[in-house]
């Protein structure tokens, strides 16, 4: 029995030889008879863990000693209110670029902590667009400025260069982290939560420049103090040691399909070809501007709203899973991560097209 192909933007597909190599090893991690999530975070195998999964996720993202990585629970909506506990003082300014609804998200939790300004928003289009940067307003007292880097409900993604920013740039990359190049030196501090392109719910991803960290705000909780972390290695109590394990079977995983390089190839083939398919037919739509669609969140719309339900229940049967778009925006969305294969995205293609032929 084939398995079915999920389409979810998140917890998404995870790779098959993953999955399997999960299964096999679950109950006797690196020889040791105990399960990986029965071990000690001080047992020098899962010490060992964090170690080696920080330098995977390093040499794959192409950055040195000048950064460090963290791994951190309470997924990248923590790091709305962690990211400007720890870099802002009550009345310092920061700068965000409003992107879509995670955006939104994020400047609202700042704004609990200092002065979060918006200086730039695609909201005039619906989010289907990006911001020109030509158009941002950037206070000149800000100390960083802000961006989600592609939003996986709105289906758009930055491409662009954010080198002459001139202050900290601050990313939240969690659904496309990984799926291509990209100039991470332009960054000084990156979340991701892991469910998305590189493992499962329960660990959060900060990479960070350990000379952007200074003191933080006085309430902060030490556990979500990053230089507290940064000490004691995400240990500063029980770490989600089980999901940094699948994070380092994803990177392993990763790497031997050929690195950022060659699924950054398999990522846009397969982003092409649905767009193709939804450009090249009257029956459905993609509103996204040309030049940010995602290559990651493809949503559409179907000429007849009145099909949706039929739409979802048919695709459910044919085992395509959670093709439902996002309840602020409607529609469809299909969720093309590393995980998802070309083949999984033409049987998607095969599905809609004989949709709409019996449809029309």
């Amino acid at each position: 029995m084939s398995r079915p192909i999920n389409f979810c933007s998140g917890p998404a597909a995870l790779p098959l030889p993953v999955l399997e190599q999960i299964q096999a090893e679950l109950l006797d991690f690196q020889g040791s008879g105990v399960s990986v999530m029965e071990h000690s975070h001080r047992d020098r195998l899962i010490v060992r863990l964090f170690e080696e999964t920080e330098a995977q996720l390093k040499t794959l993202l192409g950055v040195g000693d000048a950064y460090r990585v963290l791994f951190l629970p309470g997924g990248a909506t923590l790091q709305f209110s962690q990211v400007p506990m720890n870099l802002l003082n009550p009345g310092d300014t920061a700068a965000y670029v409003t992107t879509g609804a995670w955006s939104q998200k994020a400047i609202k939790e700042a704004q609990k902590y200092a002065t979060a300004v918006e200086v730039a928003s695609a909201i005039d289009t619906n989010f289907t667009t990006m911001p020109s940067p030509d158009s941002w307003q950037i206070p000149e007292s800000s100390k960083y400025l802000h961006i989600c880097t592609n939003e996986t409900i709105h289906g758009v993604e930055w491409f662009g260069s954010l080198a002459s920013v001139g202050l900290p740039v601050i990313a939240d990359m969690s659904s496309h982290l990984l799926s291509r190049s990209m100039p991470i030196q332009e960054f000084d501090l990156i979340y991701a939560g892991a469910q998305k392109n590189l493992g499962t719910a329960g660990v959060t991803i900060v990479l960070v420049k350990t000379e952007l960290l200074g003191e933080c705000q006085s309430t902060t909780p030490s556990l979500m103090d990053y230089r507290h972390q940064i000490a004691n290695d995400s240990m500063v109590n029980t770490p989600p040691v089980y999901p940094v394990w699948v994070l380092s079977l994803v990177l392993q995983w990763l790497n031997s399909i050929g690195g950022v390089e060659s699924v950054e190839a398999l990522n846009r083939k397969k982003a092409a070809s649905l767009y193709q398919a939804i450009d090249h037919s009257s029956f459905y739509h993609n509103p996204v501007a040309l030049d940010c669609r995602s290559l990651m969140n493809i949503p559409f719309v179907l000429a007849d709203a009145n099909l949706d339900g039929r739409f979802v229940e048919q695709s459910i049967k044919e085992g395509l899973l959670n093709l439902k778009g996002h309840r602020s925006v409607g529609g469809m969305r299909a969720s093309i991560y590393n995980a998802i294969t070309q083949t999984e995205v033409d049987t998607l293609i095969d599905f809609m097209r004989e949709f709409e032929r019996t449809a029309a």
